[in-house]
C-alpha cells in the first residue's frame, strides 16, 4: 500500500517508519499523505493501542524536502499545501486517541521537529538532533510547533530556539522538557519498546481519553477542565477497564486490561 513509509502491526502495536533514508526521510508530498493515511489506519483498527514513529537510516526526519517542494508548490501558496497536507497530519496525531511514541534518532529539524513534538511520549538516541530550522531559510514554524513549543518549554525558551533554528542536543533536549528519555543509541528500542509495552497493558480507552482531555485543556480555564474532568470521568467509568480495576482491586491482584 505504501511507497515511502512502512506499515507493521504485531500484538496491537503499530510501527509507522518514514522510508526516504537516502534523503533522512525529508517530506515530500507522497509522505505526507502516506502518513495521514497510516495514524488514520491505526486509529481505526480496534485491535492497534499504541503507535511508534520512526525514521529509516541515520535519521528520524530532516523535514520537507526542499527540492521536491519547487516542483509540488507550483502554481501553488505556502499557505494552500500547509493547509492540504501537514494540517491534517499534525490534527490527526493530536486528536487520535491513541498514544504515539516518537523514537528519534539522528536529525528531527523543521517539519520533522514538529512532526516529533506532535507525539505523545518523546525516546532520543544520545546523538539525535531536534531543531526548529524554519528561519535558516527566512521562514516561520509550521506543522503545530509555534503551538506545541511554548507549551513545552516555555515562551522565551521557545522564542530563542525558534529564532535562532538552535540545534538542540538531546541531552538539553531532555533538560529543557522537549523529550521524555534519552538512551545510548543501542538502547534506542529497547527504551520504545518499554513505553509501548506499558501502553498495550494499559486500559487504553480511558488512556486516550486522558489524551483528549490534556490537549483540549490547554485552552481552558480552571472551571473549564473542572467541568471537563467531570465529563470524561463518566465515559471512563462505563469502560470494561474501569470494572476490571475495581475487581483486581477488591481481589488484591494486578489488573490485566482489555483496552475496552
Amino acid at each position: 500500500m505504501y511507497q515511502y513509509i512502512q506499515y507493521e502491526t504485531q500484538d496491537g502495536l503499530a510501527t509507522i517508519t518514514l522510508n526516504r533514508p537516502e534523503v533522512y526521510n525529508a517530506l515530500n508530498q507522497g509522505i505526507k499523505e502516506e502518513l495521514l493515511q497510516a495514524f488514520k489506519e491505526a486509529e481505526h483498527n480496534p485491535e492497534i493501542r499504541v503507535v511508534v514513529l520512526a525514521g529509516a537510516g541515520k535519521a528520524f526526519c530532516s523535514g520537507q524536502d526542499l527540492k521536491s517542494a519547487q516542483q509540488e508548490m507550483q502554481g501553488k501558496s505556502y499557505a494552500t499545501a500547509i493547509r492540504a497536507y501537514y494540517n491534517p497530519l499534525i490534527l490527526q496525531m493530536r486528536q487520535m486517541p491513541k498514544p504515539i511514541i516518537a523514537r528519534i534518532h539522528g536529525i528531527a529539524a523543521g517539519a520533522g521537529c514538529s512532526l516529533a513534538l506532535a507525539c505523545d511520549v518523546l525516546v532520543a538516541s544520545e546523538e539525535a538532533i531536534l531543531s526548529e530550522l524554519f528561519v535558516g531559510i527566512g521562514l516561520v514554524m509550521d506543522s503545530g510547533s509555534t503551538y506545541f513549543l511554548p507549551r513545552m518549554i516555555g515562551s522565551l525558551k521557545a522564542f530563542e530556539l525558534a529564532t535562532l533554528g538552535t540545534q538542540v542536543q538531546a541531552a538539553v533536549a531532555l533538560e529543557l522538557g522537549l523529550v521524555n528519555k534519552v538512551v545510548p543509541e543501542d538502547s534506542l528500542d529497547q527504551a520504545v519498546h518499554t513505553y509501548a509495552e506499558g501502553y498495550l497493558n494499559a486500559p487504553s480507552a480511558t488512556v486516550g481519553l486522558i489524551k483528549k482531555m490534556l490537549y483540549q485543556s490547554a485552552n481552558m480555564n480552571l472551571e473549564e477542565v473542572l467541568e471537563l474532568e467531570a465529563e470524561y470521568q463518566d465515559k471512563a467509568a462505563v469502560t470494561q477497564d474501569h470494572q476490571e480495576g475495581i475487581r483486581a482491586f477488591m481481589e488484591k491482584r494486578d489488573p490485566v486490561f482489555k483496552g475496552k
